[in-house]
């Protein structure tokens, strides 16, 4: 999974919503930190409660819906599902692995709830994050599910932690149903027309767009993930193609 420790100016995490923490080696942002992990990160770790009340942690794929909302896909016959049948509580750990001590990269830990869905635009963004869950996704035990956060912790290695509120993750989608409703028509013509501009923003490779919202677009390449994060919100195609076209631009050094 692609997370850049060091990421360039337009991707991978730079939003312009702050909190800053302070640590030994200055201030971070902190909400755009936990944003980059929640967009990018591929797979976590969901714990739920089992029906004597303990804990049981297991591993799950993830996406994200429009407005940052994480998208499980789940079978009736594992425990986990069935877990949250009788409780809905639970939480969600999301590390980003690198070299060298695992507790010096950033992870992000959300309590929620979870509620079973059936939305036509959750299926088709976690299965162009998930491709492989196209294997199974149809059997009739499969169902996704929708994590509504309720508290969110963010450790970003040593001596950068912070609490906030579930709602300094959430991606307003009001003004935004035009883009929402040409998520379609806008991933075909990134993906024909503007491959190589999602290529030098992102880095060499082949960069598919997987998703859009208001504050960015998702990026994958085989396994890898990545994200392009907006300087400011967008609510039509028009204003996602005037604002890559900014960044292009910044990236190039043209004015």
């Amino acid at each position: 999974m692609k997370n850049k420790l060091e990421p360039d100016s337009n991707v991978s995490g730079q939003n312009n919503q702050k909190q800053e923490v302070a640590s030994g080696s200055g201030a971070f942002d902190a909400v755009g930190e936990a944003k980059r992990l929640l967009r990018t990160i591929r797979a976590g770790a969901l714990a739920t409660l089992t029906e004597t009340g303990g804990p049981f942690a297991t591993l799950t794929q993830i996406a994200t819906h429009f407005d940052g909302a994480p998208l499980l896909l789940m079978s009736r016959l594992a425990a986990h599902r069935r877990n949250l049948e009788r409780d809905a509580r639970c939480s969600l750990l999301l590390a980003q692995g690198g070299r060298g001590d695992p507790l010096a990269h950033p992870r992000l830990t959300l309590e929620a709830r979870a509620e079973q869905i059936n939305d036509r635009t959750a299926r088709e963004r976690f299965l162009r994050r998930n491709p492989k869950a196209s294997l199974y996704v149809d059997f009739p035990d499969f169902s996704f599910w929708r994590l509504e956060a309720t508290g969110v912790h963010l450790n970003g290695g040593f001596a950068r932690a912070a609490d906030f509120g579930p709602e300094a993750l959430t991606t307003p989608l009001a003004g935004a149903e035009a883009l929402i409703a040409d998520e379609e028509t806008i991933l075909t013509r990134l993906n024909s027309e503007r491959a190589a501009t999602l290529s030098r923003l992102a880095g060499n490779g082949a960069w598919r767009a997987s998703g859009v919202d208001p504050e960015g677009i998702d990026l994958a390449a085989g396994d890898l993930t990545d994200r392009i994060v907006f300087t400011k919100r967008v609510e039509t195609a028009d204003e996602l193609w005037a604002r890559l076209s900014e960044l292009e631009s910044a990236a190039t050094g043209h004015e």
